[in-house]
């Protein structure tokens, strides 16, 4: 179990890096050019960069503290922040009539349930 744990929190830390560094670093005009991103004309350019921030931010919490052994506390409160912003976004993509991204943000949110689950639970660093 601990290695499909890693290999979810890898996988997910890559997905995250990606949207993370696309939302803080390519413009919001750009950006909403992009397949499936009906969702960025209803936000501000400032929300879409925090949000890219807080990817980033969770995408290093899921793999960095465990791999150096400093407070691995914030690798399953890394991934139920992240999957909190799971949530927002598949509500996002329902609301916009757009079922196929809202599916796969919830498959996202499976995979970081997962990795929460099982590292505050039967496979913590603790």
């Amino acid at each position: 179990m601990n290695v499909a744990l890693w290999i979810t929190a890898g996988l997910m830390a890559a997905v995250f890096l990606i949207a993370g560094f696309n939302k803080v670093f390519i413009p919001r005009q750009r950006l909403a050019k992009a397949p499936g991103a009906k969702w960025v004309d209803h936000f501000s350019a400032g929300f879409i960069k925090t949000l890219g921030v807080l990817e980033l931010l969770g995408a290093v919490g899921l793999i960095l503290p465990a791999v150096l052994g400093i407070a691995p506390i914030l690798v399953p409160l890394a991934a139920t922040g992240l999957a909190v912003i799971m949530v927002g976004a598949a509500v996002v993509e329902f609301r916009l009539h757009e079922p196929r991204h809202a599916l796969l943000n919830l498959t996202y949110l499976a995979l970081l349930i997962f990795v929460a689950w099982g590292r505050f639970g039967p496979e913590s660093f603790a």
